[in-house]
C-alpha cells in the first residue's frame, strides 16, 4: 500500500498526567470487587448497625420528653461511636481478606506484576492503586458511616448541640478511621505480596490477628495482669489508641505510645516488605 503523506503528525490524543496510574489501577479493583455478588452481601451486612443505630437515634431525638431509662442507651454519645467501631472490627477483618489477600498475590501467580511495571507504571503507583482500593472498601465500612450517623444524630435533633459539645468527635472518627484501616491495608498489602496464593494469604493474615489476640489474653491471664504486653496483639494496640483517641480511659495500664510505636512499627515493617517484594524482575537467588 503507497503511503501518500510520510511526514510526521503530532499525537492528538488524549494523555495521562504523569503520576495518575494508581487511580486507574484502583478503579478497576474497585469495579473487579463490586462484581462479586457475596461482597456485596457483606457490605450490606456491615451497615446494619448504622441502621440499627439510626433508628436509636431518632427514637432519642422524638420522645425525648419521655423520662425512662431506655432513653438514656437510645442517646448517643461519645461511647456510642466508640463502641461502633469496636462492633466494626469483624467487618473490618472481613472486608480485609475478602478484597486484600488476592490484590498482589494473584498478579504474582499470573506474572501481572512484571507487566504492571514494564509499563510507565512504577512501584510506588502500584503500592498506592493497591492501597487505594483497599482503603476505599475500610473506609466504606467504618468512617462513612460513622460519620453518617453524626449527620443523622444532627437531621433528627434538628440541633448543632450535641455537636457543639463533642466538637472532637469528627477528627477523633477521622482519625481512628484512618489509623485503623491504613494499619489493616498495609499489613495485608506485604502478606500478600509474599505469596502467590490468596487463600493462604487470607489464612496467614486472619491467624496473625486472631492469634496475637489469644496469645495476648493468654499471657495476661498467666501473669494476673501484671504484664501488659498490649503491643504483642494486633487489635489490642487498636483497642488502646481507640480510646485515647476518643478521650476516654485506656482498658490498659500500658502507656498508649506503646501502642504507637507498635503500630508505626508494623506499618514500617510492611512498607519495607512491599518495597522488596514488589518489583518488576523476580530475584531467584
Amino acid at each position: 500500500m503507497p503511503i501518500h503523506d510520510p511526514s510526521y503528525r503530532r499525537y492528538t490524543g488524549s494523555r495521562n498526567e504523569p503520576g495518575s496510574s494508581w487511580l486507574i489501577i484502583a478503579e478497576t479493583e474497585i469495579r473487579g470487587v463490586l462484581r462479586k455478588k457475596l461482597f456485596l452481601f457483606v457490605l450490606l451486612a456491615s451497615w446494619g448497625q448504622f441502621f440499627v443505630r439510626a433508628v436509636m437515634f431518632y427514637l432519642s431525638s422524638n420522645f425525648s420528653s419521655l423520662d425512662t431509662p431506655a432513653l438514656g442507651i437510645l442517646s448517643p454519645s461519645v461511647q456510642t461511636f466508640r463502641q461502633f467501631f469496636e462492633l466494626q472490627e469483624v467487618f473490618v477483618l472481613f472486608v480485609t481478606v475478602y478484597v486484600g489477600s488476592g490484590m498482589i498475590a494473584n498478579d504474582r501467580r499470573s506474572n501481572a506484576l512484571q507487566i504492571y511495571l514494564s509499563k510507565p507504571v512504577t512501584r510506588a503507583e502500584y503500592v498506592a492503586g493497591k492501597l487505594g482500593a483497599l482503603l476505599f472498601f475500610l473506609l466504606l465500612v467504618t468512617l462513612v458511616p460513622a460519620l453518617g450517623l453524626l449527620v443523622l444524630q444532627v437531621m433528627f435533633s434538628g440541633s448543632l448541640t450535641f455537636i457543639g459539645e463533642n466538637l472532637f468527635l469528627v477528627p477523633a472518627i477521622t482519625l481512628y478511621a484512618f489509623v485503623e484501616a491504613l494499619l489493616s491495608a498495609f499489613a495485608m498489602l506485604a502478606l500478600s505480596s509474599l505469596s502467590t496464593s490468596a487463600r493462604y494469604t487470607a489464612m496467614i493474615y486472619a491467624g496473625m490477628v486472631l492469634f496475637s489476640g489469644v496469645l495476648f489474653e493468654v499471657l495476661r491471664d498467666v501473669s494476673n495482669g501484671a504484664l501488659e504486653l498490649v503491643w504483642l496483639s494486633f487489635r489490642a494496640n487498636l483497642d488502646q489508641l481507640a480510646d485515647v483517641i476518643f478521650l476516654l480511659p485506656p482498658r490498659y495500664e500500658s502507656p498508649w505510645m506503646v501502642s504507637v510505636l507498635a503500630v508505626g512499627t508494623l506499618i514500617g515493617v510492611s512498607v519495607a516488605v512491599l518495597k522488596w517484594r514488589v518489583r518488576g524482575v523476580e530475584v531467584v537467588t
